[in-house]
């Protein structure tokens, strides 16, 4: 009984101890994930236009935009500035995680995009994630379509 005690409490450590963002310098050139590159990089806006021409569906781009948010609890998702809405990037399968520093840096997003509806669930989710106070968190009643970027590599640039 002990040891499964033991167990428990030496996995519990090590998940808490990994499940925060690596706190690592975000200069330029710093990659996260797979390497990239800025070649052929698309903007927002450009982004939003291609999705709609392909209704949709699931696309390989690479995107430049400015971080506006990082999560705190993981560094598992960033959002990116965009015309409406902040666009959510998710870390692919959260094989890496960015620093909080990202925030307010311009960026290569290199991945999958796809036009998806976010649960009020999910929304509330990131808003946890993301320190808002109660109030925020309590204000999200509908759900949201946008586009998510499952990012395979993220560049600094």
């Amino acid at each position: 009984m002990n040891k499964i005690i033991l167990l428990f409490t030496v996995l519990f450590i090590a998940f808490t101890v990994n499940a925060q963002p690596p706190n690592v310098p975000a200069e330029s050139g710093a990659t996260f994930g797979q390497k990239t590159t800025a070649e052929d990089a698309i903007t927002v806006e450009q982004l939003a236009s291609i999705m709609q021409s392909r209704e949709g569906k699931k696309t390989e781009i690479k995107l430049k935009g400015t971080v506006t948010q990082v999560c705190e609890e993981m560094g598992c998702w960033i959002k990116i500035k965009s015309a409406g809405s902040d666009m959510m990037i998710k870390m692919k399968d959260h094989a890496f995680f960015v620093p909080l520093v990202l925030s307010g840096k311009e960026v290569v997003i290199d991945g999958i995009a796809e036009e998806k509806v976010t649960s009020v669930a999910q929304l509330k989710h990131y808003a946890e994630d993301a320190k808002k106070s109660k109030e925020e968190i309590d204000a999200i009643t509908e759900p949201k379509k946008e586009i998510i970027i499952n990012a395979k590599g993220v560049l600094v640039l």
